[in-house]
């Protein structure tokens, strides 16, 4: 069976960080692109972060960009998304999802296109 897991959502104060991980079974990430998503309470779902196979070329939404970080250990078959300098607009559901993308470039942050989505995880930036 093929699943993605998140882990490493809570509270967190504004200015902290968090470390969410992506923990894939079933198959192997190596051809795969991740994609981290959120989605606040009565919000649509934002595109955060994506990276690719290989050297890792990675997207990250204005939102984020300077502060999150993403990586992957293919070892470990996990993609991590690093939180820095958080903020309370970060607070959201966060979800991890795959998609099939045998290729180095950056891939796409359209959420249709990903085939595989993990349960999410809560984080909450709050004082």
């Amino acid at each position: 069976q093929l699943q993605l897991v998140e882990s490493g959502g809570g509270l967190v104060q504004p200015g902290g960080s968090l470390r969410l991980s992506c923990a894939a079974s079933g198959f192997s990430l190596d051809y795969y692109a991740i994609g981290w998503f959120r989605q606040a309470p009565g919000k649509e779902r934002e595109g955060v972060s994506c990276i690719s196979r290989g050297n890792g070329d990675a997207y990250y939404a204005d939102s984020v960009k300077g502060r999150f970080a993403i990586s992957r250990d293919n070892a470990k078959n996990t993609v991590y998304l690093q939180m820095n300098s958080m903020k309370a607009e970060d607070t959201a559901t966060y979800y991890c999802a795959g998609m099939y993308w045998p290729r180095s470039s950056i891939p796409t942050m359209r959420a249709d296109e990903y085939d595989y989505w993990g349960q999410g995880t809560q984080v909450t930036v709050s004082s």
